[in-house]
């Protein structure tokens, strides 16, 4: 009976969560209902996927209106009525067209017209599938109205948008915020009808079986019987993904075989095992039964138009752990040596494919995705994923703020928590309230696009959903993972990654800067494993440029662990990750890690399925692994456990009733109830975060690449770092080690610097990018001015050559750009503003003969190194020069990093320059910090600031710290813990 329900998806104008919409109707008497969003499907799937909970049958269309002006509700027969309608919505919002006052004639679509709006427009005829949606508050009007005559079209429209009376204020917040207008300023023709509430089904139907109005009770049942929308999900679900390559499934899989076998002289060259043999067989055999072998010829031709083109990439996840992966170049990770489990990767049980990330260059991924839409994407096939961008508290607080009006400090107090809830007035308790509100019912407030997921289905994309076309230029999704892969479509992840492009610039700056190394192979990483040199920079965790092992958090566990080869690397990758320290894990495996004696204290099942971690869950596989032998669940109920695990899945119906059995099992295998706790809490804990083996393995890979370079070729690796956005660090930091290992670091300059950094020999020259506030345009016109002709021989003729304004040629002259001329920095201003305040600025033409530039005798100007190193603070963001040198007051001789290992357990002072802060919380819930210094003599102090410390230090302020403390040591790696500490005073310039 309910035609036209919205849910929450009607972005901010509905309120209700599709499954708080069913069990609304369900409780009041509906056993068929349509949801109808507004200009939105994002969803129907999930609507039609969980109706049947509720014993309802599912309705899907879309409410077509202009603004809040609804035009018609447009309705699915079955599955080609709803690809209908996605494809018209999209083409509409694409086109950036309005909807028509009559919809365009559809098939298998049927659509309702509300009342009021035919009322006004004297309609005089209907096509088959047209009809007049009338609600029980419009029935008096109907024997009034022409409409009247049309009874065999009359339907009811009877809209659902809110619970209740709160709903209903929310929604009024929600138009405000999308009108960007003031509460009290907000139209009410911009609003839904707090009417808009559910009715009981008995009392809807009791106003339409008066006599009169019977046959639209006929009417609205028939519709609703004509209706049929089916999808399947979950493990019933049908394989949506791409389903042939080529020409048909037998000859795709001809080519998946003889591409494998033909690979494994590169990979494995004489080395070739039975057991290799035996691998492949297994997993052919696999991939062939689950439908999977598009899946894997698709990523194969990814890979390979990388290649083509020579772009660097790195193949991860749970893929990583499939030695036909390894062989067809997806991953460079071999599963025989690492030994990974291959039930992570693909299993009977298992319905998804595996996970493939794919990591490209930040400055090929485009290109990538560009080539997968004009590959796969022709026939519409090819989509990204979207995901639901919700209101979080803080974001909440400043919309609300805004809507009620509230100065800006007030709304800053609010958002950041600076406030006592007893002394607020009523409108800022009302900002508060609602906010819990929007973020408690998980409001969604847009639609974003995936990091990286890309769906290719057999089908068109609108068969499963309508598409928008966001400022990336491809079609996009309005739904998200979750969803996709319910209904059996799995994603492609094409992600981005600066590390990638470090690697390929050092390359190409290698081959100009030392032309005579001698020639390597960056992917020959088997080589790079058995390196001492690379192992011991490892085992020292000198690793800063480095990617994923150069945080301070990395720095500290590869001490602790003593890490210094392939393997070790591979633990620590996963080890770090957010759930195994959170869980105490890691301070576990530390412990096992150096005193081998700790590892008997696991259970002995544990360490039998864990053997090489000791016992302890390090990886996703070992989720997989102690539900599936410790607990006795199903490989595909393990993975359910996965990934429920990570909060997207966990309090759906199939989590919950694994989760119920895995306690089940456990006490019917007889563990201590307790131990069965502490085991189910350790996957809870970390399992969401964890990293497959394989993944975690590629991510070592690509280390040991970085590795590599920062070894042997330690400047060109800085450089590439400083061009492609550094890393976990500022570039300050990046500069910093550029210095230690041997670099002289300088300005920028208009004769030597390019827009990115430079080296000749072991000179870096800064970019002229790095630039606070100097144009792009002005770097382009210096170096085309420079590639004509020549180096600039002084300001004038520089100025001569390059059209520039006053403020931009400032910013050059305060860097020193110009100190080749040996003019004073302040003379040159001089000049500068007389010159350009004379001349205006335009292109310069070139002259026949130079004309002569009248000069000024100026008084002599006192320049300091104090002056140019706060410029560059100013205009760089950082000094050139050491920080220590900016302080006002010399400092007192103190202890340095490398001899604090003479007093341990000791109170000492030192003096550090801030690197980085991170905040967290203690158990209690108070803010403490960890923090990274460096010493007079540039080596790192790690410090720890439990809460009354950490109250007393602004990470947002740079500079020198007095830092006094006790020197801690824990399984070889030291820290400071902070009693006190005082910023040191700068000098004035």
């Amino acid at each position: 009976m309910l035609l036209n329900c919205h849910s929450y998806f009607s972005l901010r104008f509905g309120t209700i969560p599709e499954d708080e919409l069913l069990a609304m109707c369900r409780e009041n008497g509906y056993d068929c209902v349509a949801l109808t969003d507004i200009n939105n499907t994002s969803g129907c799937l999930n609507f039609v996927r969980m109706a049947p909970r509720f014993d309802i049958k599912p309705i899907v269309g879309i409410d077509f209106r202009n603004g809040v002006t609804q035009q018609f509700v447009a309705l699915a027969k079955n599955n080609a009525g709803f690809q209908v309608l996605n494809a018209y919505l999209s083409a509409q919002k694409l086109a950036g067209l309005p909807f028509p006052d009559r919809a365009p004639e559809m098939e298998h679509v049927a659509v309702i017209y509300p009342f009021e709006k035919l009322n006004k427009e004297r309609r005089e005829q209907f096509g088959p599938n047209e009809y007049i949606g009338i609600s029980m508050q419009e029935l008096d009007k109907l024997h009034y109205s022409p409409l009247h005559r049309f009874r065999d079209r009359l339907v009811i429209r009877q809209p659902v948008t809110f619970r209740n009376k709160k709903d209903f204020n929310a929604h009024r917040l929600l138009r405000a915020i999308d009108e960007n207008t003031l509460l009290s300023k907000l139209a009410a023709s911009e609003t839904g009808n707090e009417s808009e509430q559910i009715v009981q089904a008995k009392v809807l139907e009791y106003h339409f079986k008066q006599k009169d109005f019977r046959i639209i009770l006929e009417n609205t049942r028939k519709l609703m019987d004509e209706c049929e929308i089916r999808f399947t999900f979950g493990n019933e679900r049908e394989h949506q993904n791409l389903k042939i390559f080529g020409k048909n499934e037998e000859e795709d899989f001809k080519k998946l075989r003889s591409m494998t076998y033909q690979a494994l002289g590169y990979r494995y060259g004489d080395n070739i095992t039975d057991e290799i043999f035996d691998r492949i067989a297994k997993e052919l055999d696999m991939i062939r039964q689950q439908n999977f072998v598009p899946f894997f010829l698709v990523n194969h031709d990814i890979v390979s138009y990388a290649r083509r083109k020579g772009y660097y990439y790195v193949g991860r996840g749970s893929g990583a752990n499939s030695i036909i992966a390894y062989l067809l170049n997806i991953t460079n990770v071999d599963p025989i040596e690492l030994d990974l489990y291959f039930e992570r990767f693909i299993n009977l049980h298992r319905k998804n494919p595996p996970d493939f990330d794919i990591d490209f260059s930040w400055r090929d991924r485009e290109d990538v995705t560009r080539y997968i839409f004009d590959t796969y994407g022709k026939n519409g096939q090819a989509a990204l994923l979207a995901t639901y961008s919700t209101f979080q508290h803080n974001s909440a607080v400043r919309e609300l703020g805004k809507v009620f009006g509230l100065p800006a400090y007030e709304i800053d107090a609010l958002s950041n928590g600076k406030y006592d809830p007893k002394k607020l007035d009523q409108l800022s308790g009302l900002v508060i309230r609602y906010a819990d509100y929007l973020q408690a019912n998980n409001q969604p407030n847009h639609l974003s696009i995936h990091a990286g997921g890309i769906l290719i289905s057999q089908r068109p994309m609108h068969y499963f959903t309508a598409t928008d076309v966001p400022p990336k230029g491809f079609p996009t999704t309005q739904f998200d993972m979750v969803i996709a892969e319910d209904v059996g479509l799995n994603k492609y992840d094409i992600l981005g990654q600066r590390g990638l492009a470090k690697i390929k610039e050092t390359l190409e700056i290698i081959r100009y800067n030392r032309p005579e190394a001698p020639d390597f192979d960056i992917n020959d990483v088997r080589k790079f494993k058995t390196d001492p040199k690379i192992n011991d920079l490892i085992r020292q965790a000198q690793c800063i440029g480095c990617f994923y092992v150069e945080s301070p958090a990395m720095r500290m566990l590869l001490k602790k662990l003593e890490v210094d080869n392939y393997l070790g690397l591979v633990a620590a990758s996963s080890i770090i990750r957010p759930g195994v320290a959170k869980s105490g894990m890691m301070r576990e495996y530390i412990l096992r890690h150096r005193h081998p004696e700790k590892r008997s204290e696991a259970h002995p099942r544990l360490l039998e399925l864990m053997e090489e971690t000791y016992g302890i869950m390090v990886y996703q596989e070992d989720v997989i692994k102690v539900a599936h032998y410790f607990a006795g669940l199903t490989l595909g109920e393990a993975d359910v456990i996965r990934r429920g695990m990570s909060g997207k899945f966990r309090g759906r119906e199939e989590f919950e009733r694994v989760k119920k059995k895995y306690f089940k099992n456990c006490r019917s295998k007889g563990y201590d109830e307790a131990m069965t706790m502490d085991v189910w809490n350790q996957i809870a804990s970390f399992a969401g975060f964890a990293f497959a083996k394989g993944h975690s393995a590629s991510y070592a890979v690509e280390s040991y690449q970085t590795l590599f370079l920062k070894t042997y070729f330690p400047l060109e690796f800085m450089v590439a770092v400083l061009n492609n956005g550094g890393g976990f660090y500022a570039p300050e930091l990046y500069i910093h080690e550029a210095r230690m290992l041997g670099a002289h670091v300088h300005a920028p300059c208009v004769n030597h610097s390019e827009a990115h950094a430079t080296i000749e020999g072991d000179q870096i020259y800064l970019g002229m990018q790095f630039l606070n506030d100097l144009e792009a345009k002005t770097i382009d016109r210096i170096l085309a001015a420079r590639g004509q002709d020549g180096a600039f021989t002084s300001l004038n003729d520089f100025l001569d050559r390059v059209p520039i304004s006053i403020e931009q040629l400032t910013i050059l002259i305060r860097i020193d750009a110009f100190r080749f001329t040996g003019v004073d920095k302040k003379t040159l201003l001089w000049k500068a503003h007389f010159r350009l305040s004379t001349t205006p600025t335009k292109a310069p033409q070139k002259q026949l003969f130079q004309a002569e530039v009248r000069d000024f005798k100026l008084p002599e100007f006192h320049s300091s190194i104090l002056d140019d190193a706060y410029d560059q603070v100013e205009l760089l963001g950082f000094p050139l020069c050491s920080p220590f040198n900016l302080l006002k007051n010399p400092l007192p001789k103190s202890i340095m990093a490398n001899d604090l290992h003479n007093y341990v357990n000791q109170e000492v002072v030192q003096y550090g320059y801030l690197v980085a802060l991170k905040n967290t919380r203690t158990a209690r819930g108070e803010s403490m910090q960890f923090g990274t210094f460096l010493d007079y003599e540039g080596h790192f102090i790690d410090t720890v600031h439990f809460p009354t410390a950490a109250a007393k230090v602004n990470g947002s302020v740079k500079g020198v710290y007095k830092i006094r403390g006790v020197v801690t040591e824990e399984f070889g790696f030291l820290t400071v813990e902070v009693m006190e500490i005082t910023r040191m005073e700068s000098a004035e310039r």
